[in-house]
């Protein structure tokens, strides 16, 4: 009671709040018309821009697309367990660099290093704060320019010479580590003697890259890890999403971290968000002396993990111990292997409550992870009637808070396998609220 007291009292008066909102929102008016850009708004406008100013720009929306690891949306929503972390860390102070027992200063990783060495097999671990760091830094740190006039060299099959979101290019990276990239094999087709004809003295490393949201098929041939490493040059694994439910047989098709690691891989790179289901973070595991270089590289720094992630982090990694709780605990795993039957029960729920009807169409994993997995289910379709379905998306985008859906056949499609129970009732208001839809 003492804290909901405290946060009472730290609430800004109703007044304050208004003339703090209002201000801004003339101000802004004000700018305006002296930059030669309209006339004065009028009180209506001035009133729903002020409204806006007040409401946070990140705020927490319901997911409907049925895309499990919505990237525009924050990817993978966190476990009750890794929520409550992240509520204690940023309560108050937290031992982030500091040994309680020794009494002096520690290092953030070992929060969390030897959870990972634990559920990887590795010998070593790091987290960074996302998996495009944790690569970009297991190349510099492995393969970084002793003589700038003669760089060392990273192998790279032409098949795993991708681009993932944000125009982040695996030839990019090697260059910026200060490398020379060696391309090997074809687009489709990589053999083992490709790498190792390239092979030569200034071979730094094999860089073995997951396509991620892309795949080849048809016909392909590509490299496994474990004759990868036994070229006797240093392989760095990015295996993109960080699966270590790996015995889930939808997660099939994902490399699994383990596989790397007992491999031999000198570093395997994966997201902490993503199939894992924790924060956005990067993770390396691997041999010891390759993670140590790591750690003394000057990125490391630059590419450091906050603790707020570190205790969303750990608790999420704990979660892994018991996979059979993982699985349940989890909202992304949970989400991927909802039973049918629950599925088909909420859809009928939420169909009846809004004036929908229950349809089947396929969501998606999403996070550039089994890019051809559809995952079939009863959804909820709106008939959006003469506003159209783009219409009613946008109205429910307005809503709060905020419900994103897919469109498919001039219909608004809502998907109960990323809604959570708790988020019913409220998905239910928003859709009311914006249009009351016919059923056809």
């Amino acid at each position: 009671m003492d804290d909901r007291a405290d946060a009472l009292r730290s609430l800004p008066s109703v007044d304050r709040l208004a003339r703090a909102v209002a201000r801004a929102e003339v101000e802004a008016a004000r700018e305006r018309i002296l930059r030669g850009n309209g006339a004065a708004p009028a009180f209506d406008e001035l009133v729903d821009g002020a409204r806006e100013r007040a409401q946070p720009s990140l705020r927490r929306v319901i997911n409907a697309t049925g895309v499990v690891v919505h990237t525009n949306l924050g990817r993978a929503p966190l476990a009750p367990a890794a929520r409550a972390a992240v509520h204690g860390a940023a309560a108050g102070y937290a031992n982030l660099e500091l040994d309680l027992a020794a009494g002096t200063r520690g290092s953030r990783h070992d929060h969390v290093e030897a959870l990972l060495c634990e559920l990887t097999g590795a010998e070593a671990a790091i987290a960074v704060n996302n998996c495009a760091a944790a690569t970009l830094l297991a190349v510099a740190a492995l393969a970084g320019p002793v003589d700038p006039a003669a760089p060392p060299e990273v192998v790279v099959s032409r098949g795993q010479l991708i681009e993932i979101g944000g125009a982040f290019r695996i030839p990019d990276v090697v260059a910026q580590a200060g490398a020379r990239l060696v391309e090997v094999g074809t687009t489709n087709r990589t053999r083992l003697d490709d790498y190792r004809a390239a092979i030569g003295p200034a071979t730094a490393a094999i860089l073995r890259a997951h396509p991620s949201n892309f795949r080849t098929v048809g016909f392909v041939a590509a490299v496994e890890i474990e004759e990868l490493t036994g070229l006797g040059v240093p392989v760095i694994d990015d295996v993109g999403s960080g699966v270590l439910a790996d015995d889930l047989a939808l997660l099939a098709d994902e490399p699994p971290v383990r596989r790397s690691v007992k491999a031999g891989a000198a570093l395997v790179a994966f997201s902490g968000d993503k199939l894992l289901g924790g924060p956005q973070a990067g993770l390396l595991v691997g041999r010891r002396e390759a993670i140590d270089a790591c750690r003394r590289h000057p990125l490391a720094r630059a590419v450091r993990i906050d603790k707020l992630s570190l205790a969303a982090l750990e608790a999420t990694l704990r979660l892994y111990r018991d996979p059979e709780h993982a699985v349940r605990e989890i909202p992304v795993l949970a989400m991927l292997t909802a039973d049918p039957g629950e599925l088909e029960r909420r859809a009928r729920e939420i169909a009846q409550a809004v004036g929908g009807r229950v349809v089947t169409a396929a969501g998606r994993v999403g996070g550039g992870a089994l890019p051809l997995l559809e995952l079939s289910g009863p959804v909820v379709a709106l008939d959006a009637g003469e506003r159209g379905p783009d219409a009613l998306a946008a109205a429910l985008r307005a809503a709060d808070p905020p419900v994103l859906a897919r469109i498919r056949d001039d219909a608004v499609l809502l998907d109960p396998r990323t809604v959570a129970p708790d988020e019913t009732s409220a998905l239910v208001a928003a859709v009311k609220g914006s249009f009351t839809p016919s059923v056809q």
